[in-house]
């Protein structure tokens, strides 16, 4: 199985569960404080490979539920840099595998990368986010 580089926040019982899932896999998980770790916006950014700066985001963030924060709107150059000063921007958790790097917790995604259980009603976290349900506990 995968050793998995995993940076998230140690409070949160998200990434908690998403760390247990990818054990429960056969996955060593190496736990790192996403808050402590020293990114640059180049490090940061390599993480979001190809995708769309609006899916960067935690949507759950005050700035971007409030509308504060227009992520369809703010470019790439704004957002980084944001996004290194207050973590909670950036959707969770950024994970590494070997030199292959991705951000968010998709089960369908995770599955076809290093091979996971997806989600029975396969969607992913976000997809349920934003139809109101949660499964984890902090909506």
């Amino acid at each position: 199985m995968a050793e998995i580089l995993f940076w998230g926040k140690p409070d949160c019982a998200a990434n908690d569960k998403q760390q247990r899932t990818l054990e429960a896999a056969g996955h060593k998980v190496i736990r790192q404080d996403l808050n402590n770790e020293a990114f640059t916006t180049d490090s940061l950014r390599s993480f979001f490979g190809e995708t769309e700066v609006a899916e960067w985001f935690n949507r759950l963030h005050p700035t971007l539920k409030s509308g504060q924060i227009d992520r369809h709107a703010i470019s790439e150059a704004d957002a980084l840099p944001l996004m290194l000063a207050d973590r909670d921007l950036i959707r969770r958790p950024l994970l590494q595998v070997g030199e292959v790097k991705s951000f968010g917790f998709d089960p369908v995604k995770l599955q076809a990368w290093i091979g996971i259980q997806p989600s029975k009603d396969g969607l992913s976290c976000d997809d349920r986010h934003a139809q109101g349900r949660c499964d984890h506990g902090h909506m």
